[in-house]
């Protein structure tokens, strides 16, 4: 399997006929797997819960802090092309040793330059599917894939040094 630098894959995205004004690149840090660009990226979400704290003695008086981060599993969709055999490849050395990998989603504008990038800390796929398709119906055959991962904020190294700084 060859892989492909980011120049390359810009360069092979310019001769594309670009049908949307953005689409999203799914980079893995490891080199081996090159997941390419997609059409539709969902799940870029994250929530607090909340904890309430009340004292015994202080009327109808509380208080609210943030609690834990909760982050929503990543979809990515696009057609089914021949990029997709990236997808095969890592899902197949993934199935039976699931190791977290680290990675981005970058937005492109319309000619690929890089408008947001989100980093995403330890990801897996935990799911993946080709819509179904109808060789009677003209319509294009699509196919989802699913991420689980700990987060996309900075917010993880600062929590595990002032955890620490806390415990001295």
């Amino acid at each position: 399997m060859q892989v492909m630098g980011i120049d390359s894959v810009l360069g092979a995205m310019a001769n594309e006929t670009v049908s949307m004004a953005h689409r999203f690149l799914m980079l893995i840090d490891n080199p081996a797997y090159n997941l390419g660009f997609w059409q539709k990226a969902s799940g870029l979400t994250v929530k607090w819960e909340t904890c309430t704290y009340r004292t015994g003695d202080q009327g109808n008086e509380f208080w609210v802090y943030p609690s834990v981060t909760k982050y929503e599993n990543i979809k990515l969709q696009r057609a089914i092309s021949p990029a997709s055999g990236a997808v095969q490849a890592w899902l197949s050395s993934t199935s039976a040793n699931a190791l977290p990998l680290s990675g981005c989603i970058q937005l492109l504008d319309n000619i690929g330059v890089p408008i947001m990038q989100w980093r995403l800390w330890q990801f897996y796929p935990v799911g993946w599917q080709v819509a179904e398709f109808n060789a009677a119906e003209a319509r294009v055959v699509m196919e989802t894939l699913e991420l689980a991962h700990t987060g996309f904020l900075d917010d993880q190294v600062a929590g595990a040094s002032a955890a620490s700084v806390t415990s001295r």
